[in-house]
């Protein structure tokens, strides 16, 4: 594959594990025939970002430019395009490409997909370099991972929908949430405020589990019918075997199998927190109901445009914080402490204007 010519947009990367995020200059290719140019407006802060720049998960190669909650403007398109023209408000999530012919990507599951390249941290195959991501003025994507934005949201509350929205979307869709279940959100965050709208949405009867009584009342506007402070051992167990799905957003350590208790026989727990170290699972909780304990990623790209399309009928968006771009430091130290509702977005006009 020849290499295509290349241009320089300002971004944010960090140096090290231990260095602060820095503005620097990147170079981005040239649209090829199937490529979609985007100036980026506004890209989500997701925890990932910051395990990622400190190379939390050991795979970091540097310089590091995170950010995959991208929502931009289509600015040029190659000339084999079909789906997008100039002048459209588009999406890019977690992933910029994958191989399109395993199992996975054939039915829409890029997510799985064991060659897919993420939108950071991957292998660029037109640089042969580390993929960069979204904390930058501009990124050239190919137009199967474009996401179309419905033209009724917000474009800076759409792009967390890239990541914490999909996240949260997905594993609610597979095990088929909707009225008449009882469904159980742990933690109030990034993912958790989204999963407690989509669970509303889907008809479901939502508790939201939370450690801190002070998030009761948020979670209720947010749309949970009741709240349960998980540290309190009575409240816990008078909700004993009657949940149909619980969703575990927690990325902290944490004590999972009280959650096992809740469910019904045949309920199952999923988990999309990624907690640093690996969690106790105790076999007879699951074992005595036929309990099931599983993990979701994301998901495809049809997935996530039906997320999407979906928020744009109800009019979901993720609740934010408007933030510079030069405040993203400060921002990754306030995420450590929960001190967001409920998710980062960085105005790029603010690197622009840098």
């Amino acid at each position: 594959m020849s290499k295509p010519g290349a241009y320089s947009v300002k971004a944010y990367s960090a140096a090290s594990a231990t260095s602060p995020l820095a503005s620097t200059t990147i170079s981005r290719r040239e649209p090829t025939e199937s490529d979609v140019r985007i100036d980026i407006l506004y890209c989500g802060v997701c925890h990932s970002d910051l395990h990622f720049v400190r190379n939390e998960w050991a795979f970091t190669q540097y310089p590091a430019v995170p950010g995959h909650e991208i929502i931009g403007r289509v600015t040029a398109v190659g000339a084999g395009v079909k789906k997008f023209r100039v002048g459209d408000v588009v999406g890019v999530g977690c992933l910029v490409d994958s191989c399109r012919t395993c199992p996975d990507c054939r039915a829409g599951l890029e997510q799985f997909c064991t060659d897919m390249v993420m939108t950071y941290g991957s292998t660029d195959k037109y640089f042969n370099a580390p993929t960069l991501g979204g904390y930058s003025q501009g990124i050239v994507v190919t137009e199967d991972f474009v996401l179309r934005i419905p033209p009724n949201l917000s474009a800076a509350a759409a792009a967390p929908l890239l990541c914490a929205g999909i996240t949260t979307y997905s594993p609610l869709k597979h095990w088929k949430v909707g009225p008449g279940q009882k469904v159980g959100i742990v933690g109030l965050g990034g993912l958790g405020h989204m999963g407690v709208k989509f669970a509303r949405a889907f008809g479901a009867h939502v508790v939201l589990f939370t450690t801190s009584p002070g998030k009761a009342a948020d979670a209720k506007r947010l749309g949970a019918h009741e709240v349960v402070i998980s540290k309190d051992e009575a409240q816990m167990a008078a909700h004993a075997n009657s949940f149909d799905f619980i969703l575990d957003t927690v990325a902290a350590t944490h004590d999972i199998n009280a959650f096992f208790n809740l469910l019904k026989r045949d309920g199952n727990l999923t988990l999309v927190g990624a907690p640093e170290k690996p969690l106790a699972v105790a076999a007879f909780p699951l074992i005595f109901r036929r309990r099931s304990f599983s993990g979701s990623l994301i998901g495809g790209l049809p997935e996530t445009q039906e997320m999407l399309d979906f928020c744009g009928a109800r009019g979901i968006t993720s609740d934010i914080e408007m933030i510079r771009m030069d405040q993203i430091n400060d921002a990754y130290e306030r995420m450590l402490r929960s001190d967001v509702k409920y998710r980062f977005v960085i105005d790029m006009a603010s690197l622009k204007a840098g």
